[in-house]
């Protein structure tokens, strides 16, 4: 078994977000996706999201506080357009459920569990369907969207210490790793030096 992977590909990214859009309509899991992508959140993180956590008199917040599960550090996360117009979309839809009517506090609520949130299983269900639609069938996980955040983050410019800020992480190593740079991203930098 691999190291989870990010989805590096732009086209097959697209796929991804988009699966849960144009191939099989759902807006709880399309916000799943978004949210994971674009926040750096780990999936226990994301799952146990409140209504109130993201919602104020109904309209997104611009900036989401979480106390990570993993390792009781704060983290303030500014909620971009994409994540804002997808959160306000699943609104509509969160708002008609029987779940949401009967007081389950949870963004994603299960369906199976009163009072809890979306298992950690079915999430990742969630991520390897669309992964798998988008042609990505090895070493991606929910842990993946977290990954594939940091991976574009940094090819887009963003100083790997920021990145490691984002993430919480302790040491620059773990940042590292999380990177994923492979042998075809240090070419680039070759490639495209001008000194």
């Amino acid at each position: 078994m691999g190291t989870t992977q990010p989805i590096r590909d732009r086209e097959a990214l697209r796929k991804f977000k988009d699966f849960y859009v144009t191939e099989a309509p759902n807006p709880r899991n399309h916000a799943i996706i978004i949210i994971g992508l674009n926040t750096a959140l780990r999936i226990n993180d994301i799952l146990h999201l409140t209504y109130s956590d993201v919602y104020s008199n109904g309209k997104v917040r611009e900036h989401i506080t979480v106390i990570e599960k993993k390792t009781g550090k704060k983290n303030r996360i500014l909620l971009n357009k994409e994540v804002r117009i997808t959160l306000t979309k699943y609104h509509a839809v969160l708002r008609k459920t029987k779940l949401y009517r009967n007081g389950n506090l949870f963004l994603f609520p299960s369906p199976r569990s009163e009072g809890m949130p979306l298992s950690r299983f079915q999430a990742y269900r969630i991520i390897c369907m669309a992964a798998h639609a988008a042609g990505l069938s090895e070493h991606v996980s929910c842990h993946s969207m977290r990954k594939t955040f940091g991976y574009h983050a940094w090819k887009q410019g963003t100083d790997p210490v920021i990145i490691m800020e984002i993430f919480n992480h302790s040491s620059f190593r773990i940042t590292k790793r999380y990177l994923c740079i492979e042998q075809d991203d240090k070419d680039d930098v070759f490639r495209n030096i001008r000194i």
